[in-house]
């Protein structure tokens, strides 16, 4: 034994140690020295320094693995958050691994914080049994349960009780799983509902929650308060009168606990343990006055002690009044087990949340249940119904002639008060049966003092908890201020200060029978959120749903759910609708102004799985006319640079198709591209509301970056078929690979079968010299931002697509049939709200009457239908001559030198346009130039125009393309689009 010891002594002096509370105990190797090396034979890898920004220690020694000096060994603290962005700040990412330099032995010195005093923690007895049973040990148990007996009889009233325990067991499964399944701070029920379900619905339950406690803390001061005035009665004191009586003593009694609890947890707890130690002084007393054989005066209000005629006579109901019926009888007794988020409320205070919740709150619903079916079948065998409290009712005689209830065999005559239904002592008469049951009254009195101010102590420190949770999460305005923390506990002083005004509030001009209602409806309401959050978690098969309290189920939990619902509507049907407006509402606000918040819900994991479920099975149907969508690939680069490309896409794809921005990355921009820039873009498209998703690729030319895009984009049927462009307005001075690749790009679209459009702007695509490229694209949008709506607003640059465009016309010149998709895509155009009111003019090669009848049948609304029937005259030699002269800088003139061959002069030149295929095309370039003519001249201020791409033949010259690009859409002062279909029916006037 002795050299076990002197071994621990000797490893001790060897390593060094570095703790602090968030994790393990960490060592470096170098702290070994040298003895341990010789004797033991150790080889521990060299440590690196890794800094952690969030950390208060500068600089912390990490052991390393066996792989490599930079390697660490799997450290707990790297897994305490759940953001991607944060656990890569400690741990060395795969960039700094694959690095080929290791750092080895730097340096020992840490940063020593003077030492901080340890905030309370609480165990699950304490923290969570005892404070679960306090809440639930209300002033129901002692003023209530004798009356329910009374009417319910002594099996309904443990059906009664073993019903409202199957809703607070099942919630508390659900608790469990839910406590179980990550570390839980504080928050309780508004923080397991809101990081499951999301802040949508996580925020409305913590406004809602927050404000039930507190009314729960007004509710129970004025329960305690009534019963310290009939207190008062009995000695004859009256401060003013009964009603204000019960105010005086409520604010007091509010302002005392207030009191307690903004001295700390520490003497709230030991305020609770006082209250709970009063409680069971109170059930010992009155058990042992069950057994102590009752007196005549104890005879007199009805109780004779354990008898069996009693207790057969009070297992059957006997209902009177009003609310003399099961469910009546129900809906009073079920607020007595609505404290069973107590210890959840006060998760931050406990030591071990996932330990402490499930157990103690299991055990408080187990011993609580024992103690209301074990008050409820000895009251009912000791008390009968009816009883005058008069000594002179005892019979002298052994004759019971004209005797009425069950007391004429026990000796006493209670007729009179019976049949005049006078009686004031009894089960169904006294609230005060098991104070008279008891071996001292006044001991069940201090129990109902400790049970109201428990439970009004309990909630008065559960709403602010909850509400400073809720306010830092900063889902709502204005309530942040109530967020901060005091002291080692990060007490809720302001939180505190607002609940005790509501209290009072509600103390002194609430109506509190109407609000009760209220608060076993919110009640209600969180418990079937949380059970919904159980199971919502469970079926979207999330891999982080992994509680380590496994004793719960799916289906139970749905079923607390919904039976939750269904009381909510079966107590108060009003307050009830009252509450899920209230929900709604809170809901709307806070889908509308969409938070940037991300708790990984259950909700955007049953997202991922209902789009897989439909991706999939969408790859099973097979493609309809009457279903085709234009799904685009826009080739964007960076979308902040081209919003206007982005913006007209997005006018006919927003919650219609799939729309992708395809970012080409080049070899030259890769070094330059920070890591962060694809967090940047996105953020910059969710801010400009863009429904798109963004892919950057990295190619060594544009042409083979289309083409990985077009193969690889989309997932199943969710695939791109239009390939969208922007024009290459520079295209005169660019080099001649430029040109090519550009054109290749559009010849592969059509080889893939792709629908395929180019937007030309009058001013151009790329906005980046307007960004101030090096400036604010660099430093700004490609590094990382602390601040999202600075991300988001830096470079937002309004479009002409932004623009309400009035009663301007969308021209279409439908000069090919392409299967439809000129006439679709300016449709879908007018289906927006700042398009809505364009008309939509056709301008046609043909016959007029046969577009007429297609106008019709396709339901396009469109205007007017134009024939252009001086296409085929000759072009102006001005614009013939200035289309020559855009050509020249591609021609090579062959025929104009004598002695070289056009193959010699290709070699130097191979992308030039020989005289021969000038020639050839003369006619197809002639046509261009007449159609550019006639668009000017009708379309020259339209709000968008829209021109049938002309596909190219194989041999035709891709500078002499490029320049039919140019001309068609030439002297424009709107957006021009060139747009082909892929032959492809688009439109059909058919419905099958």
């Amino acid at each position: 034994m002795g050299q076990l010891v002197s071994k621990r002594n000797v490893l001790a002096r060897g390593v060094h140690f570095s703790t602090n509370e968030d994790g393990p105990p960490r060592y470096s190797s170098h702290h070994f020295d040298s003895t341990v090396h010789r004797n033991h034979d150790l080889r521990i890898p060299p440590t690196i320094v890794v800094s952690d920004e969030e950390s208060r220690f500068v600089a912390e020694l990490r052991r390393s693995s066996v792989y490599s000096t930079m390697d660490l060994v799997p450290q707990l603290e790297h897994y305490a958050n759940s953001l991607p962005r944060q656990m890569t700040r400690s741990r060395p990412s795969l960039e700094t691994l694959r690095k080929t330099f290791e750092v080895s032995d730097l340096g020992n010195e840490e940063s020593q914080d003077p030492p901080e005093k340890a905030p309370v923690r609480f165990g699950w007895i304490v923290g969570v049994m005892v404070r679960c049973m306090l809440n639930i040990w209300g002033v129901i148990l002692f003023l209530r349960l004798s009356w329910i007996t009374s009417q319910a009889g002594i099996v309904l009233t443990c059906v009664i009780i073993l019903m409202s325990v199957v809703v607070t067991s099942v919630t508390a499964l659900s608790i469990s799983a839910i406590a179980t399944n990550g570390r839980v701070v504080s928050g309780g029920a508004y923080f397991m509902i809101s990081r499951t379900l999301g802040p949508e619905i996580g925020g409305p339950i913590g406004v809602v929650f927050s404000f039930a406690n507190a009314l729960a803390c007004a509710l129970n001061t004025v329960g305690f308060a009534e019963v310290v005035r009939d207190l008062m009665l009995e000695f004859n004191v009256v401060m003013i009168d009964s009603v204000n009586d019960v105010r005086i003593v409520g604010v007091i009694t509010v302002t005392v606990l207030l009191l307690i609890s903004l001295a700390g947890m520490e003497w709230e707890s030991k305020a609770q343990i006082l209250f709970f130690l009063v409680l069971l002084i109170s059930f010992a007393d009155y058990f042992v006055g069950t057994v102590i054989p009752p007196d005549i005066e104890k005879q007199a209000v009805g109780i004779f002690g354990y008898r069996g005629d009693i207790f057969v006579e009070n297992l059957t109901p006997n209902w009177r009044g009003s609310q003399g019926s099961f469910f009546q009888m129900f809906a009073i007794f079920f607020p007595a087990a609505i404290g069973i988020l107590s210890g959840a409320n006060i998760s931050g205070d406990l030591k071990d949340p996932a330990t402490a919740i499930p157990k103690g709150t299991l055990m408080a619903i187990f011993w609580t249940t024992l103690s209301y079916l074990g008050i409820t079948v000895t009251v009912g065998a000791c008390v009968v119904r009816d009883a005058s409290g008069n000594k002179s009712d005892i019979l002298t005689g052994n004759s019971t002639d004209g005797c009425v209830g069950l007391a004429c065999n026990l000796g006493w005559n209670f007729t009179d008060c019976i049949q005049s239904q006078s009686c004031q002592y009894g089960l169904a008469n006294s609230v005060k049966v098991l104070g008279q049951v008891s071996g001292f009254y006044y001991l069940i009195t201090a129990g109902v003092f400790a049970a109201s101010l428990s439970s009004a102590l309990g909630f008065l420190v559960s709403a602010p908890k909850v509400f400073q949770c809720l306010c830092k999460d900063k889902i709502y305005p204005y309530i942040i201020f109530f967020a901060k923390g005091y002291g080692k506990n990060n007490e809720p002083l302001r939180a505190y200060i607002l609940c005790y005004l509501i209290a009072v509030a509600f103390i002194l001009i609430a109506e509190l029978n109407t609000i009760a209602a209220l608060i076993s409806n919110f009640f209600l309401c969180s418990y079937s959120l949380i059970n919904f959050s159980c199971f919502h978690a469970s079926i979207t098969n999330s891999p982080g749903w992994r509680p380590s309290f496994h004793y719960y189920s799916k289906w139970t939990a749905l079923f607390g759910a919904v039976i939750s619902v269904v009381l909510m509507f079966l107590f108060t049907w009003w307050a009830a609708l009252i509450t899920f407006c209230i929900i709604f509402f809170l809901f709307g606000y806070v889908n509308y102004n969409k938070p940037k918040i991300n708790w990984g819900s259950s909700v955007q994991a049953g997202t991922y799985n209902m789009a897989l479920s439909y991706s999939v099975s969408l790859t099973g149907v097979e493609d309809h006319v009457k279903n085709f969508r234009p799904q685009c690939l826009v080739l964007t680069g960076p979308p902040n640079q081209r919003p206007a490309l982005v913006d007209f896409v997005g006018s006919f794809t927003k919650h219609v198709s799939l729309m992708i921005c395809g970012d080409i990355i080049l070899v030259g921009d890769r070094t330059t591209r920070p890591r962060d820039a694809t967090d940047s873009l996105v953020k910059w498209m969710n801010k400009r509301k863009v429904r798109s998703f963004y892919t950057p690729l990295s190619a060594e030319t544009l042409r083979a970056g289309a083409k990985h895009l077009l193969q690889a984009s989309g997932l199943g049927k969710l695939k791109p078929n239009t390939l969208v462009l922007g024009f290459k307005g520079n295209w005169r001075e660019s080099a001649p690979e430029s040109i090519e690749d550009y054109i290749n790009t559009i010849y592969d679209t059509f080889d893939s079968n792709y629908c395929l459009c180019i937007l030309r702007m009058m001013d151009g695509l790329d906005i980046s010299d307007d960004l101030e490229y090096e400036g604010l694209i660099r430093n700004n949008m490609f590094t990382s931002q602390t601040n999202d709506e600075e991300a988001g607003d830096s470079d937002q640059i309004k479009t002409v697509f932004q623009n309400d465009q009035g009663k301007k016309t969308i021209d279409v010149y439908w000069i090919a049939d392409d299967g439809g998709l000129t006439l679709l895509v300016p449709y879908l155009f007018t289906r927006r709200k700042r398009w809505h009111r364009c008309k939509v003019r056709v301008f046609i090669v043909g016959d007029e009457q046969n577009m007429e009848e297609g106008r019709n049948q396709f339901r396009l609304d469109i205007s007017d239908v134009i024939v252009m029937t001086d296409i085929e005259k000759r072009p102006h030699s001005k614009s013939l001559s200035r289309f020559v002269d855009s050509v020249a800088p591609f021609r090579l003139f062959d025929e104009q030198q004598e002695g070289i061959s056009v193959q010699e002069l290709r070699q130097n030149a191979p992308w030039k346009i020989s005289d021969k295929e000038f020639e050839a095309f003369k006619l197809k370039s002639e046509s261009k130039v007449r159609l550019n003519e006639i668009i000017r001249k009708n379309s020259q201020h339209t709000a968008l125009v829209l021109v049938s791409l002309p596909v190219p033949q194989s041999d035709c010259p891709s500078a002499l393309y490029m320049a039919w690009l140019d001309t068609l859409t030439c002297g424009l002062h709107c957006p021009a689009v060139l747009i082909r279909g892929n032959q492809q029916n688009v439109l059909t006037f058919y419905c099958q």
